[in-house]
């Protein structure tokens, strides 16, 4: 590499003037651009219970008067929302059932096409398939909320509370059985997933 008097010097001879940055991008490489800061990740929560807690049994079967199969919602709140999210899908399910000898778990709570300016679900979600804001929502009891109701003689379960956003709204009724239903909301989330974020809790009945 030229010295930067000789470089001068030829540049001069030919008749050229040399801008003051010519030495700086000969001797070192341009500062890299500063790299784009991470979008949050979407987070959950729900109401009444710390992550990986026991879940309180107002919001379960056992609850005193619940309806068979059934209970009240907890409140549900998700934050960061990624952008060009159109819809959200709740799913809530019992990990630790195996239905009719299958990898299928139990189906406690589907809601879909929950809209995107949604940030959360109040507690005691009423029963009905099409809820007001156009989302529909199905479970094994039916278009309602099943709280957890794990037997007293096993161990504790674990329910999961997932919600995803997507950038799509899904076209997809509600059929007769909640778990034909889950299936095709999934296979109709597939590639459309922008963001998930998950929330745990554990219940079996009292003694």
């Amino acid at each position: 590499m030229q010295s930067p008097g000789l470089f001068l010097t030829t540049l001069a001879a030919l008749g050229i003037a040399a801008s003051p940055g010519v030495f700086a991008a000969q001797g070192q490489a341009a500062a890299p651009a500063p790299a784009a800061a991470a979008a949050p990740a979407m987070t959950l929560t729900v109401t009444g219970f710390p992550d990986g807690g026991v879940i309180p049994i107002k919001f379960t079967q056992a609850a005193p008067g619940a309806a068979p199969g059934e209970g009240t919602s907890p409140a549900i709140n998700w934050t960061n929302t990624p952008s060009g999210t159109r819809s959200f899908v709740l799913n809530m399910h019992d990990l630790d059932v195996a239905r009719n000898a299958t990898t299928d778990d139990q189906a406690h709570w589907v809601i879909w096409n929950l809209p995107s300016s949604t940030s959360g679900l109040p507690e005691g979600v009423p029963r009905g398939s099409q809820r007001p804001d156009g989302s529909y929502q199905i479970s094994a009891t039916g278009p309602v909320y099943r709280g957890p109701g794990a037997p007293a003689s096993g161990p504790l379960h674990h329910y999961m509370f997932e919600i995803y956003a997507l950038d799509t709204v899904l076209d997809v009724k509600p059929a007769a059985d909640a778990f034909e239903t889950r299936a095709m909301v999934f296979k109709a989330m597939q590639g459309h997933v922008l963001g998930k974020a998950v929330y745990g809790g554990l219940f079996k009945r009292a003694q």
